[in-house]
């Protein structure tokens, strides 16, 4: 077996069974994720149909419109910040999230929080794909209603035009992926703006069938107490960071792209405080008219355009609906396990490879039955992203905190025992420790039965608690004065 020579920042060369071209770190050619193309990943990683069913299923806790829209702004704000931190060192280190990883939890260690994190991506890849092809179904029957004919006979659950719609979109983002961060570059500034325009349309119709009015202190659940409602505020304000905490973990998959810090400062500061904010705005607006025209929230915005007369907008609808999943689904579930996967075993998986891996898996876990059972969707799913908290905490504690934003980036490639990052046989006891603990807190605060407001705290007790213990760990013992 040949081993692959790292050539690292600063013109060290390494040998490595630790490396692949894909893990290696960024060059000056391979900087080409600017201001623009920051903010469309942002953006397309917050149009979705699960992102907006989020948003609009936050009205169900009991606050009203303008309530909730502040509560997701707070924790739009929280994301923000934590982007830049992650951003920030991605950039500056210039590797993969598994890769940089390895400086704190050893260049075997990162295999655990990359391989948890993977795990997430490609349940929710296939949960992605199965909700893309839903729109692309509404667009199918509503252009040749004949097609109702595939709906009637199943297998393995779903129906022969389900499958049809979901093989389709399947096939286009692996050949998506298959050209590398290039092209996925390019499919998020395409996938990220293009929705507006669905969901400018959308909330036109929608806003016209409620007479142009809508109120902003109507709420989907019952009237809360002062009390409840601050509960639910703060609640939902981490909820939005829960909801992103994989993709925030992760940033550096993205993040070593850029050519400067200024670069990523920018593009996060137009993805999320502004985008994210207008995407929350415009769907608690389109869901608040729906609530007056039918009389409840329809937290599915394929549903509501099913409800459309006009075939023109249902199928425009449809399609933007249908690629804005598409691009979310690439760029948050496909780009992590195709890096963490490779990481495993990089002389014998690249990014390509463990894309493939991760495309077949995500139909083994039959994503349309997985999301039928939300028990599985907040047990399972919930308790392994609960722990995307300590993974975030821990990082950026030491990174910031303990090796003070230094990283030898040669030795996170080093098998070498006696290598900066090799630890203890290739793991930290330290951060596994910090891990351990504060996931299992995380996860018993995720999965606390019926008691959202407590549920909702997992990621920041998970952050704060994996990032104390790190730290306290870290920290070397004062002598006493002799």
């Amino acid at each position: 077996m040949t081993e692959t020579q790292v050539v690292a920042p600063g013109g060290a060369d390494h040998h490595s069974q630790l490396v692949n071209d894909d893990l290696a770190p960024t060059t000056k050619d391979t900087a080409t994720w600017r201001t623009w193309d920051l903010f469309c990943l942002w953006m397309t990683s917050a149009h979705s149909i699960a992102s907006y069913g989020f948003a609009v299923g936050m009205l169900a806790l009991g606050m009203t419109g303008w309530q909730t829209m502040l509560a997701l702004f707070a924790g739009v704000l929280l994301l923000w910040l934590g982007s830049n931190l992650v951003g920030v060192a991605g950039q500056k280190v210039g590797v993969p999230f598994p890769v940089f990883a390895r400086a704190t939890f050893g260049v075997f260690g990162a295999n655990v929080p990359a391989l948890l994190r993977a795990l997430v991506a490609i349940f929710w890849y296939g949960i992605q794909t199965y909700l893309a092809s839903t729109a692309l179904i509404v667009l199918l029957l509503r252009v040749s209603p004949g097609l109702e004919s595939l709906t009637t006979s199943t297998f393995l659950g779903l129906s022969t035009l389900g499958w049809i719609a979901f093989g389709v979109l399947w096939a286009v983002q692996l050949a998506i992926i298959s050209y590398g961060m290039e092209i996925v570059r390019k499919a998020s500034d395409f996938a990220g703006p293009v929705v507006w325009i669905g969901m400018i349309a959308l909330a036109i119709w929608i806003l016209g069938k409620a007479d142009w009015s809508i109120d902003f202190n109507a709420r989907a659940g019952e009237a809360l107490s002062s009390g409840q409602t601050v509960a639910a505020f703060v609640g939902v304000a981490f909820l939005m960071v829960a909801f992103m905490a994989g993709p925030l973990v992760n940033y550096a998959d993205f993040a070593r792209f850029s050519p400067d810090e200024k670069a990523i400062r920018r593009g996060n500061a137009w993805g999320i405080p502004f985008n994210e904010t207008a995407f929350v705005v415009i769907s608690i607006i389109i869901s608040l008219a729906t609530l007056k025209v039918y009389g409840e929230v329809l937290s599915d915005p394929v549903e509501l355009v099913a409800h459309i007369d006009s075939d023109a907008i249902v199928i425009v609808s449809a399609v933007l609906f249908a690629i804005a999943t598409v691009g979310i689904n690439v760029v948050l579930n496909f780009v992590s396990p195709a890096y963490d996967i490779s990481n495993a075993a990089p002389k014998y998986i690249s990014f390509r490879t463990g894309g493939i891996i991760t495309a077949v898996l995500s139909v083994v876990v039959l994503p349309w039955k997985l999301w039928a059972n939300q028990d599985f969707i907040v047990y399972f799913l919930g308790g392994v992203g609960a722990l995307m908290g300590p993974v975030f905490g821990i990082l950026v504690v030491d990174y910031y905190l303990v090796r003070k934003q230094r990283t030898e980036v040669a030795q996170l490639y080093s098998g070498n025992p006696a290598g900066s990052y090799f630890y203890t046989r290739g793991f930290n006891p330290k951060a596994l420790i910090a891990l351990i603990v504060a996931g299992t807190v995380s996860v018993l605060v995720a999965l606390v039965p019926e008691t959202a407001s407590v549920t909702a705290l997992s990621w920041p007790v998970g952050a704060l608690l994996g990032a104390g213990i790190m730290y306290a760990l870290s920290m070397k013992p004062v002598r006493a004065a002799a």
